[in-house]
């Protein structure tokens, strides 16, 4: 968080050409600021600011959040997923006391999220926007900064386990229909295809995920 205080201003040249200074947090005002989708954090103990001789502020507060985000997986697993980080003020109305800015830019953003997100995981961090809106609340209107995340999933998993086992039954389910075989053989054949079907369905039951309103259209009998 980066603000200015008229009132916090000095000539480094009176005092030992001293431009910076730490102080504790609670020494000056600082704006309150929420993430509002939070559902559990862990704050830092980080309690100080930088204050420079010409007024402005510098408060670094690193904490983790966890959000829940809304899933569209219709095209799981070829699915790509946004989630949304809000921050605002409701203490301050943003027409008289306090207005939210970015300091930096969406691809400057983007640039150091990507530098941060090592992990190699299920998901893929692809794109990070910016949304600066005026929220109205009873009778007042407050500044909201959001931040627009999305990931794409990794499908290789999903391709090798689930969806070529898959199409290979349904193709010897075809190739044994069609086949010159006799009907006795047809007919345990497709029993095995049935049970070996009826599998797949339990381990997709298990893995697809459930928190959407539409199911995805590989696990749609």
């Amino acid at each position: 968080q980066e603000w200015t205080n008229t009132f916090a201003t000095w000539d480094p040249q009176d005092f030992c050409n001293i431009s910076k200074v730490i102080l504790p947090t609670d020494v000056y005002w600082s704006p309150p600021i929420f993430i509002l989708e939070r559902v559990n954090g862990q704050n830092s103990n980080f309690d100080y600011m930088a204050v420079m001789h010409n007024g402005s502020f510098n408060s670094i507060q690193p904490f983790q959040v966890t959000l829940t985000c809304s899933l569209m997986i219709l095209k799981f697993p070829f699915d790509t997923q946004t989630c949304n980080l809000s921050v605002s003020s409701f203490l301050y109305p943003a027409v008289t006391d306090l207005i939210m800015k970015t300091r930096r830019t969406p691809a400057e953003m983007m640039k150091d999220s990507q530098s941060y997100f090592l992990t190699d995981g299920e998901w893929k961090f692809t794109n990070l926007s910016i949304i600066e809106y005026t929220e109205h609340l009873d009778d007042g209107e407050f500044s909201v900064v959001t931040y627009v995340i999305s990931m794409e999933r990794r499908p290789t998993l999903y391709v090798l386990n689930l969806i070529l086992p898959t199409c290979a039954l349904y193709l010897l389910d075809m190739a044994v229909l069609f086949g010159p075989s006799s009907l006795e053989e047809k007919i345990n054949f497709q029993i095995a295809i049935i049970l070996g079907s009826s599998m797949l369905a339990v381990i997709l039951n298990n893995i697809l995920p459930t928190s959407s309103n539409k199911p995805p259209v590989i696990g749609t009998p």
